[in-house]
């Protein structure tokens, strides 16, 4: 797995928090799955934020109108990285104003048709719309279920269940099994 990319996907304050509205109950069990592979990929490891856009235009209107305590400025700590996330980032973060990560930030640095390893949150939200737009582009995706959260338990169930649909192209593993690969 030597050209393989840990991706961890938004580990941030908002997404955290207990008192957050946006705050995955499972967040605290993701750290040291992703602690231990952040070792293992260490100098391949990209760690992203959900960054609100200053334009809202189309549905982000309706979104940050449902969703105000959202609305805030980019640089408000509440998209902050989680204390335990900083050592993750090896490299400065991709900001992204959308739920998938996967874009022409992404490429840049880990190639055009990489292999990535996603971790992070949610689950049902963010890290399943980069694993089905990176499978798009051609990448070769694997989710490590337990180093994901989602916004609920059964929604990260399903949502596993709905990327492993899409095997060869985006496979479910664990961090178990991603480390075994390495030894």
């Amino acid at each position: 797995m030597s050209q393989t990319w840990l991706i961890v996907i938004d580990p941030q304050t908002i997404f955290a928090s207990p008192t957050s509205p946006w705050g995955s109950p499972a967040f605290p069990t993701i750290i040291d799955p992703i602690d231990r592979m952040v070792a293992a990929f260490h100098g391949r490891t990209i760690v992203t934020r959900w960054i609100p856009t200053a334009t809202r235009c189309g549905s982000w209107c309706d979104y940050f109108d449902r969703w105000t305590f959202a609305d805030r400025r980019a640089n408000d700590p509440i998209f902050d990285l989680v204390d335990e996330a900083q050592p993750w980032a090896e490299r400065p973060t991709i900001d992204v104003a959308t739920f998938g990560k996967w874009g022409s930030q992404l490429s840049a640095v880990t190639g055009e048709h990489p292999h990535l390893l996603l971790a992070g949150v949610s689950t049902d939200c963010c890290v399943i719309t980069t694993a089905l737009a990176a499978a798009d582009a051609g990448a070769w995706v694997k989710v490590v279920s337990d180093a994901c959260a989602g916004s609920a338990p059964d929604n990260h169930e399903a949502a596993l269940t709905v990327m492993d649909l899409y095997s060869p192209q985006i496979d479910v593993v664990t961090s178990s099994q991603v480390l075994a690969t390495l030894a």
